[in-house]
């Protein structure tokens, strides 16, 4: 994965522009995430798909619903990371017995171990990716999520006028 432009890596310099506009810099730190995440987690299993694991291990028969809205997924995209993990035998989904449409959502003993075998690389990954935060990881995580809330209340919005 190559670095924002320099003239040391042999393309140009990034505009200050762009180097101040956030969400270049919330794409470089997808990517960079996205990358670390393959190489030292797991090439397979995904950072959503992870979360799904963690969330249902922590709230067992909890809805498909419920968890997309948990993990801030879309619908249509939970659904597809359900039956992707359920394809592998990691969840198993069951009707929900008051509603047939409502699916109730499981870890199979697959599952478990393959969260337990994972955590402890993402655990290791997160600590090495926020090292040079240690003193403020907490204050850091807390502005992130406060972004991540405007920035929901925003694109839900749609245009301004």
């Amino acid at each position: 994965m190559s670095r924002e432009g320099d003239a040391t890596n042999g393309g140009p310099a990034t505009p200050d522009a762009i180097k101040r506009a956030p969400g270049y810099l919330a794409r470089r730190l997808h990517q960079a995430y996205t990358a670390a995440w393959a190489r030292r987690v797991d090439p397979i299993l995904t950072g959503p798909q992870y979360a799904v694991l963690m969330t249902v291990d922590a709230h067992p028969r909890l809805d498909q619903g419920s968890l997309a809205h948990t993990v801030a997924l879309d619908r249509s995209t939970m659904a597809d990371v359900c039956r992707r993990l359920e394809e592998r035998g990691l969840i198993e989904r069951t009707q929900a017995p008051a509603d047939g449409r409502r699916k109730l959502l499981g870890l199979t003993d697959q599952g478990r171990e393959a969260l337990h075998r994972v955590h402890q690389r993402v655990v290791a990954l997160e600590g090495e990716l926020m090292a040079a935060h240690a003193d403020d990881v907490s204050a850091l995580l807390g502005h992130l999520d406060d972004l991540s809330q405007r920035w929901e209340t925003v694109a839900a919005a749609g245009p301004s006028t």
